[in-house]
């Protein structure tokens, strides 16, 4: 068998372990960028990066971040991503849930269309709009990218000038006002690892912020999950459409809330919390798939 990774970087530490987990079971890994791939519609091969025939020479594809780039090449990558799997190309995670999770609004509506508890939040593209949003919403919000991820631009933003400022700015330069409100979360919150729907692995993040992402230096500590939460991560990767996902949880004076979801999850910081081998699970999720 033979098993691509479409990855930014071979050796970045989650693709150096799907390499590792594919030797180890067999498989030869092929890793390889967007960048390297060409399409061809009425020729063969349809897909191909040099000489390797995408559809005929691997299994399956995991997809790694899609990465930085145009309007224009993202929907290429993503188009190519449905033409392959229309073709009968097992890919990880499907491109629909990709395109689904990439979107903070489409998945937040997603998850409360399904009942599922998720942060108030507020959507414009006006600044009038955004203000008014910020005192709606209690006058504490976290200012977020609709694309993102890792807390990357997420700015938490209490004072009425300062929200004035940086809402006007962002609207002269025609981006999309994304609020949420805050909720008190001390200075943790939760990370559940989902794979073909079960919880394989989930850890605490505890910071010395509000901010919680393990790249922004965050220490992950085990956490088991009761049954309440392993449910809620589990039904939001199915809603979404998600084989694997990050869902991250915050547990508020009123409950758990939902505040992201990650259809391209790394888990080093996640590894060092738990015996179980992340890297071979998925690789033999995979190949069970496909045989399957």
């Amino acid at each position: 068998m033979r098993f691509g990774i479409i990855t930014r970087d071979r050796d970045s530490w989650c693709s150096a372990r799907l390499r590792e987990a594919m030797e180890r079971r067999g498989i030869d890994p092929l890793c390889f960028r967007f960048q390297e791939l060409t399409a061809r519609v009425c020729l063969k091969p349809e897909v191909s990066v040099g000489s390797v025939d995408i559809l005929r020479d691997l299994d399956a594809i995991i997809v790694r971040p899609i990465g930085r780039g145009s309007l224009q090449e993202i929907i290429f990558r993503m188009d190519l991503l449905h033409r392959l799997e229309r073709l009968g190309m097992f890919i990880l995670n499907p491109p629909s849930a990709i395109e689904r999770s990439v979107d903070k609004y489409y998945t937040l509506t997603l998850l409360e269309e399904a009942g599922l508890p998720v942060p108030r939040t507020i959507v414009t593209e006006r600044a009038d709009e955004a203000l008014k949003a910020f005192s709606e919403l209690g006058g504490d919000v976290v200012l977020k990218p609709i694309f993102g991820s890792r807390g990357r631009g997420s700015t938490r933003i209490s004072d009425p000038d300062v929200a004035e400022r940086v809402f006007r700015a962002l609207d002269f330069n025609h981006e999309v006002l994304y609020l949420q409100e805050f909720i008190p979360h001390g200075t943790s919150d939760i990370r559940a690892f989902v794979l073909g729907g079960r919880v394989l692995a989930s850890m605490r993040r505890v910071a010395d912020s509000w901010k919680t992402n393990v790249s922004l230096g965050a220490k992950p500590e085990p956490v088991k999950l009761d049954g309440e939460l392993e449910e809620i991560a589990v039904r939001a990767s199915e809603v979404v459409g998600c084989e694997v996902a990050g869902v991250d949880i915050v547990e508020g004076p009123d409950g758990p809330l939902i505040v992201e979801l990650n259809s391209q999850p790394g888990w080093r910081g996640l590894q060092s919390t738990t015996k179980v081998d992340i890297a071979d699970e998925i690789v033999k999720y995979i190949t069970e798939r496909i045989k399957g």
